[in-house]
């Protein structure tokens, strides 16, 4: 597959189509057009719609002297997203050193370049955010924090000289220490979530939905409908029907019974209902023939 357009620092991915018109003693005409390319990432595959989640704790040592743990846990909902969503992060941040932290999260994109036995990388930020600051023994939960993904290129991944990945980094920002972080892999795909996708749906739970219908219960014994005396009255009737010299006209034109056939049947009464069969001797499997006209 052709691997995803893209502009790097130390490399690049770039398509175009060239022309060239040859006409007899003239110059030749040239023509140079770029394209883009995607190679599509579909997120709704089972590895990019599992959760992603990690746990780290770290302990501060200052000399002799040693404070509380530092305990970070975080989690989001899955590992493939697209631009423009945003991302749910869950976390709980513990503080029971002597120290004050700040809980934080970042989106990083990383480019990797190869060429000649030899790799170049870059990392660049394309999102953060900030959560409180906890002085000591204080606890913060993130139930859901968004984190939005910026318009930014999809991830690279099958292409052998330059990869494109990005991650989900949740720390906690420690003054005078190393920070204590959290990586959670990310994959930019260029297919959004399909909305039967969701965890939250499911197959069982839409089809008990639906046949809810199942429950009714039908009358047990069926009602013959109205006569039809009831319904049309004789005036109605004979109101309804057109002067016979009306339609003089129209079976000349038509050249053979077919309006006064339709005129014949049109205010006929349907046949009568009745619940009892009229052939009960005759086999089920047999049906009868219509008679002919």
């Amino acid at each position: 597959p052709l691997a995803t357009s893209f502009e790097g620092r130390h490399g690049s991915v770039r398509y175009w189509v060239k022309a060239e018109l040859h006409r007899p003693w003239l110059l030749p005409v040239k023509l140079k057009k770029e394209f883009t390319v995607f190679e599509h990432i579909d997120i709704n595959t089972p590895s990019l719609l599992s959760p992603q989640a990690g746990t780290k704790e770290k302990t501060l040592c200052c000399w002799l002297c040693t404070s509380g743990p530092i305990s970070l846990s975080a989690k989001i909902e899955r590992k493939g997203y697209t631009p423009g969503e945003s991302i749910q992060i869950f976390a709980e941040i513990e503080n029971c050193s002597s120290r004050v932290v700040v809980p934080k999260a970042a989106i990083y994109q990383t480019q990797a370049f190869y060429a000649k036995g030899k790799m170049k990388e870059v990392r660049q930020l394309v999102a953060n955010l900030r959560g409180e600051s906890l002085s000591s023994g204080k606890t913060e939960t993130w139930n859901g924090k968004q984190l939005k993904i910026p318009p930014v290129s999809p991830s690279i991944l099958d292409c052998s000289i330059i990869r494109v990945e990005y991650s989900l980094m949740v720390y906690v920002d420690i003054p005078g220490a190393v920070d204590l972080f959290l990586n959670l892999p990310l994959v930019i795909g260029t297919i959004p979530l399909h909305p039967f996708g969701s965890r939250t749906s499911s197959v069982s739970s839409q089809g008990s939905m639906n046949t809810n219908w199942l429950g009714l219960t039908l009358p047990v014994r069926l009602e013959a409908p109205p006569s039809y005396a009831e319904v049309v009255t004789e005036e109605n009737r004979q109101s309804g029907l057109a002067p016979a010299d009306a339609f003089d006209d129209f079976q000349r034109a038509l050249q053979g019974p077919l309006f006064a056939y339709i005129q014949e049947f049109r205010f006929l009464p349907p046949p009568l209902y009745s619940e009892i069969d009229p052939n009960p001797d005759q086999p089920t499997d047999e049906i009868p023939s219509c008679p002919s006209r």
